[in-house]
């Protein structure tokens, strides 16, 4: 007899709004893209559904009734590296800034479409996931497994979210060669996000925060000031 393929389980993503309407909304298009949906109404809830059943990844709205999203991102990240994506609304573009701060993967500007959140979640799923079968990076104490993904500093393990872990890897492997703005931002995050510039600033700052000493300027990751970055080491 032959056995049959037992199909994959969905992926399951954590979903967080208190608005009624667009968590519905939400629930249709992730359910027919193929996600199974954990639905949230305030961040309270979202933390006790994502501590008893971790999900593959979350969609936070900054704007909740007990907490805002960028708190609800910072809990997440302090056990989780799943990708977060979190939606805000025109005019929000400090608390964007500190929700990528905060741990954030990448962020979703409302109104939007439905296969820009499908296309953006599926992005960060993909970056999360990524294993290459490639030896280790070392740069002085710094060491970088490219197929387990993990880096580490005198043998003590850093901990990235699958973004900064992705940057790091696309410099190291082009160690002393220029990394232009437009060059990091299609290899990171795909060819539409070439004019963020200030998402990739704000995810070199925290990368730096975790890899360099601290002791002066940076030595890792030097900015070519207006031009882009590249790995020194």
């Amino acid at each position: 007899m032959i056995a049959k393929a037992v199909p994959a389980a969905p992926q399951r993503v954590l979903v967080v709004d208190d608005e009624a309407q667009i968590l519905r909304a939400l629930r249709v298009v992730l359910r027919d893209a193929g996600f199974e949906v954990v639905p949230a109404e305030t961040g309270a809830e979202a933390l006790d559904r994502a501590a008893v059943r971790p999900p593959e990844a979350a969609i936070v709205d900054l704007m909740l009734p007990d907490m805002d999203g960028i708190e609800v991102t910072r809990r997440l990240r302090e056990w989780s590296e799943m990708p977060i994506l979190v939606l805000s609304a025109v005019g929000e573009e400090e608390q964007k800034v500190l929700a990528l701060q905060a741990g954030a993967d990448d962020y979703i500007t409302k109104p939007f479409g439905s296969r820009e959140l499908v296309a953006r979640l599926q992005a960060a799923l993909r970056r999360g996931g990524r294993s290459e079968e490639q030896p280790s990076i070392v740069a002085g104490a710094l060491e970088i497994d490219l197929a387990a993904r993990t880096v580490s500093r005198a043998g003590e393990p850093i901990r990235l979210t699958p973004i900064e872990f992705d940057l790091l890897r696309v410099l190291a492997r082009n160690r002393g060669r220029l990394m232009t703005h437009r060059a990091l931002l299609t290899e990171v995050w795909g060819p539409q996000y070439v004019e963020d510039v200030q998402t990739l600033r704000t995810h070199i700052a925290r990368l730096r925060a975790k890899v360099e000493t601290g002791e002066g300027q940076p030595r890792l990751i030097v900015t070519d000031p207006g031009v882009g970055y590249r790995f020194s080491a």
